[in-house]
């Protein structure tokens, strides 16, 4: 079940990044060393969540799923390592389609943080995306009541959101369209 909005979310998430056990290579080089990273034991949960990223992306949805559910079970529940899995977990699934699991996956990460700044605008994408647009536009407003010179201007989109895909911006910028045409009363 998806929390109300608070009214502000200006905490930084340090944990809302890519887990990355190994750099410098690509393709089945990177995925050579993920797996020796494995085997050795050296940053086996890192490279466990590494894997299930290129899995997801290769379209092994499956075994990218396997792979998020043994690093997730080998962290600490609301610790850093496990909040940046699962907010990895979250977007893989979205990009695959997969709008309900991905917000399932971010929603404990609301408490886990309390008022990080990526949620608003991530939850307005999802619930959107899933259809339930008054929810939606109820996420984009904290979005905009934290920073409103930010977020009502959708050509600040490829700025504040970077790692998106155009596509999802463009659907962000439908949710701003619903906010502007019937903005909701906060609380």
């Amino acid at each position: 079940m998806v929390p109300k909005p608070k009214e502000f979310y200006f905490d930084d998430d340090r944990a809302a990044v890519p887990v990355v056990a190994v750099t410098g290579a690509e393709g089945d080089a990177l995925v050579d060393q993920l797996v020796k990273a494995r085997e050795r034991g050296r940053k086996t949960v890192e490279a466990t969540a590494q894997l299930a990223h290129i899995a997801t992306n290769d379209g092994r949805k499956d075994l990218g799923v396997q792979l998020y559910q043994q690093a997730l079970g080998s962290t600490q529940s609301g610790g850093s390592l496990w909040r940046s899995i699962s907010w990895n977990y979250g977007w893989d699934l979205y990009r695959l389609g997969e709008h309900q699991a991905a917000l399932q996956q971010w929603v404990p990460l609301v408490s886990a943080v309390g008022g990080a700044s990526w949620v608003p605008p991530t939850f307005a994408l999802a619930l959107w995306k899933l259809g339930r647009k008054e929810e939606a536009v109820q996420w984009f407003g904290a979005a905009v009541r934290t920073e409103p010179l930010l977020w009502t201007d959708a050509r600040n989109y490829a700025t504040l959101l970077p790692g998106w895909r155009q596509e999802d911006r463009d659907t962000l910028a439908e949710v701003l369209g619903a906010w502007q045409a019937s903005p909701p009363t906060w609380p």
